[in-house]
This record gives structure tokens, sequence and C-alpha cells, in this order.
């Protein structure tokens, strides 16, 4: 084994360990609980090696750094996440490799992945990403809509061509009501996604928590967790 696939699996056992015990603590079964390995700024060699792992699910954030590695890692069998925030003329690209779309949080964002999703015949996983630091009809610091406009823009996702509403998905808010209280901010997410499948039973995914606080999104009910640095160490600064 080289040095760095023995330190990836290193790592990916102890977040193993902690999403294995997070679930017996929620009683919950660890199967409830899918790991999204989060590979921004890292190389393709690297996603090579968590797939020789085992990992199958991958998150990237830029499209810039995502479609190279996508195309280079096309003959593993990957499910790949969009998890950043995405301007419309990045959207073309983004189609042509992402299986689920995290951040989608506007209208105008949902009609440009519906008429590219179906240009590719391809159908397109999204989740509405809702920002828990957002006053009614703004925008949060990383993205994502309103609690309030939530349902409106699944509603609208579920209705486009091309595309399949999956559920919810946050990012524990650094300022507003649920600073530091991410369990809290989780819990209010799960009571959202609760209300979205009394119209939308299908929409069943959580995505919340990551490598700091993946225990508390377990606690709250998260079906998914996306975890970078616990896996892949810290990040080289950019720039």
């Amino acid at each position: 084994m080289t040095d760095r696939k023995t330190e990836l699996a290193a790592n990916l056992a102890k977040v193993e360990e902690r999403i294995t015990a997070a679930c017996a603590a929620a009683g919950r079964a660890r199967e409830e609980v899918t790991l999204i390995v989060v590979t921004k700024t890292y190389p393709a060699s690297d996603v090579r090696i968590l797939s020789e792992l085992g990992v199958r699910h991958v998150a990237e954030n830029r499209d810039q750094d995502a479609a190279p590695k996508a195309a280079a890692c096309a003959d593993l069998p990957l499910v790949w996440h969009f998890v950043g925030q995405l301007q419309t003329n990045k959207v073309r690209s983004v189609v042509g490799y992402a299986d689920v779309v995290q951040s989608v949080d506007r209208s105008r964002l949902v009609t440009a992945l519906s008429k590219e999703a179906v240009r590719a015949e391809r159908e397109v996983g999204c989740l509405v990403q809702v920002a828990l630091d957002a006053g009614a009809g703004g925008r949060g610091e990383r993205g994502g809509v309103a609690p309030e406009g939530s349902e409106e823009l699944a509603d609208l996702v579920a209705g486009a061509p091309g595309l399949r509403l999956d559920g919810l998905m946050t990012v524990a808010p650094l300022t507003g009501e649920y600073a530091g209280r991410e369990q809290a901010a989780f819990e209010r997410l799960m009571d959202l996604s609760t209300d979205l499948r009394r119209t939308h039973p299908a929409a069943t995914m959580v995505s919340a928590g990551m490598s700091a606080d993946l225990e508390q999104a377990v606690a709250a009910g998260a079906t998914h967790v996306r975890v970078g640095t616990a896996v892949l160490g810290v990040r080289p600064r950019l720039g």
C-alpha cells in the first residue's frame, strides 16, 4: 500500500468509527447514513484511491476543478455531488458529470439545470439548499434559500423536466440564531424535510454535517454527511 493510500485508509476508518458511534448513540442503523467525501482541492489520484477503499460518493464545489477530475475518473463507480454555489454559466458543464446538485437555491438555477439536463438526456438529482441564516426572502451567506422559500423552490424542481427532487441540504450557519448551535440547525432542517415529504414522499435525502459536526447531524437525522478534511487532511492554502 502506498503511503497516501495508508493515510486515507486510516482516516476513513476513523470517520467510519465516528459515524458508527453517532448512529449507535442516536439509535439509528449505520446504513441509514451515507458518507460523501468532499474531494475539493485534491487530485484525481486521491479520488481513485478513495474508490479503491470503497468510497462511492464524492463531492466537489468548483466546476473548474471538478470537470477535469470527473473526466479523469469516469471509469470509476462513483456518484458525483456538486455542493458549491453554482452560477448559471457553469450549469452545462456541471450537468455533464454531476449526478446530484446539492446547492439549488433559486428559480433561475432550476430553469438552467432543467434545460441542460433535457439537452444532455440526463436526470439530475437536486437538493434545495436551505440557508438558516437568511431572512425571509433572502439568501444565506454561503448560498441557500430562506426556510420560508424552500417549499416553493422544491415544487419548482419537482415539476422541472430532467430534474429529480431528492431532498434538502444545509450548511451549519456562522451567523444568526443558529450560529454555534449546529444540532438545533440540523433539527430545523429535519422539520423542513418532514414537511416536504408530505407533498414529495420520495424527497427523503437530508444532507447536513461536515468534519467538525457530523455527530450532531447524525443525531438530528441526516441521511448524508459531507466530510472532507477528516478524510483527506487539512487543505492546502489556495493562491
